[in-house]
């Protein structure tokens, strides 16, 4: 069969690092029926039974069944303003501050084909989530990374950042609460890049799909909430993890309006929005009662405090994460962070997540879900105790 060249484009992509680590679970669950997979993302709810049953209702509108207007269903976009105003007093026009994206993944690829050439540079936080690395690549333009490291706790140092590429750089990716790390931003980190922002004409994308996910009686905080947050910038939410709608494939683009008619734009060329049913289960999620996500962000706290505990217990030493649904521990000494996710995959049968995939300053770290019971968390824990990995704490 013939074989036809990849675009330059698609050849630009980064490798995905764990489709190694997806290919050793795979070999080891063939052999062992008692592996427990604490590297994933996915959450593990199903979606509240009032959204369901407000897709099966809608499913039946004959209307849903025809296309759906290209930038989304204007009461959806009503629903994310309303949203914004509730949960954080922020006014955002419907008309033209919001953007529907098929899920936040597809927004964030997006955005940087939206506004990077060939040449611009791009600043990302390392770690974090790779697939912002992807809409680079297919733009064409350069990275720099911006180091996420504990002592500054995981949060970038804007003034280390050379000024030659200040100049050239057109983006700026910010993700709080974040993956990873499981840091928090504060008011004087958003105030800061906003006014790097206005002196650099750069776009800053805060990434805030854990954004319902603060823990220790803390919201977390919305980039728009700053002063002068969309004159500079877009937020990007979605419902994957505040609704555990994570296949429903719902997200949103908010802020600058430049931005979000730059996405409307390109989102006109590749398809023709979501169902209609899931966008008025999605508003109907947004504009609902909100004590599930309460229960939820309850219910992680919970799993966070059982696998620190049981972290502390064995002698490792941890810091608890201060939102998102993820835990960032230290591999032991003599290790990297994928020798340590190996060993612990081979002789415990836990999937843990080794840092170095989320960038070259995540090597020294694992990444932990909490995103099963806390039993299973707890018996993932007994067992790398027993590997004895960890210096025992003085009785």
């Amino acid at each position: 069969m013939k074989q036809f060249s990849k675009a330059e484009a698609l050849n630009r992509l980064p490798d995905q690092f764990f489709s190694k680590l997806v290919q050793k679970v795979t070999k080891l669950k063939a052999e062992y029926d008692d592996v427990i997979n604490l590297g994933q993302g996915n959450p593990d709810q199903p979606t509240p039974v009032h959204i369901i049953e407000k897709l099966k209702e809608a499913a039946e509108n004959p209307l849903y069944h025809k296309y759906s207007p290209f930038e989304g269903y204007f009461f959806l976009k009503e629903a994310v303003a309303a949203y914004y105003k509730r949960e954080y007093g922020v006014e955002v026009d419907p008309h033209t501050e919001v953007a529907v994206l098929a899920g936040t993944k597809t927004g964030l690829v997006e955005i940087s084909q939206c506004l990077l050439n060939q040449g611009d540079v791009a600043l990302l936080p390392d770690p974090g989530y790779p697939d912002y690395l992807s809409g680079i690549a297919l733009a064409g333009a350069e990275i720099h990374p911006m180091p996420l490291v504990a002592e500054h706790r995981f949060l970038p140092d804007f003034s280390a950042i050379p000024a030659e590429v200040i100049d050239k750089a057109k983006l700026m990716f910010l993700n709080y609460p974040n993956n990873p790390t499981g840091a928090v931003a504060t008011p004087a980190l958003f105030e800061e890049a906003i006014e790097l922002a206005n002196k650099h004409d750069v776009c800053i994308v805060h990434d805030f799909a854990y954004g319902a996910i603060g823990f220790d009686g803390k919201a977390p905080l919305s980039f728009l909430q700053m002063e002068g947050a969309k004159e500079v910038g877009v937020e990007m939410l979605t419902l994957s993890k505040t609704y555990n709608m994570a296949g429903w494939r719902v997200g949103f683009a908010v802020g600058n309006r430049s931005v979000i008619e730059a996405i409307e734009l390109l989102q006109d060329h590749y398809y023709c929005s979501i169902f209609g049913g899931i966008q008025e289960a999605a508003a109907h999620a947004l504009l609902s009662d909100q004590s599930g996500v309460t229960e939820l962000v309850a219910m992680y706290e919970r799993r966070r405090d059982v696998l620190v505990k049981a972290a502390h217990d064995m002698g490792w030493e941890v810091t608890a994460p201060k939102g998102s649904f993820f835990a960032w521990f230290p591999v032991p000494n003599g290790y990297t962070s994928e020798e340590f996710a190996d060993k612990v995959l081979e002789e415990a049968r836990v999937v843990i997540a080794p840092g170095r995939g989320f960038g070259e300053h995540g090597e020294g770290y694992i990444r932990i879900g909490l995103l099963c019971d806390e039993d299973v968390l707890q018996e993932a824990m007994d067992r790398i105790k027993k590997l004895q990995l960890f210096p025992q704490p003085a009785s």
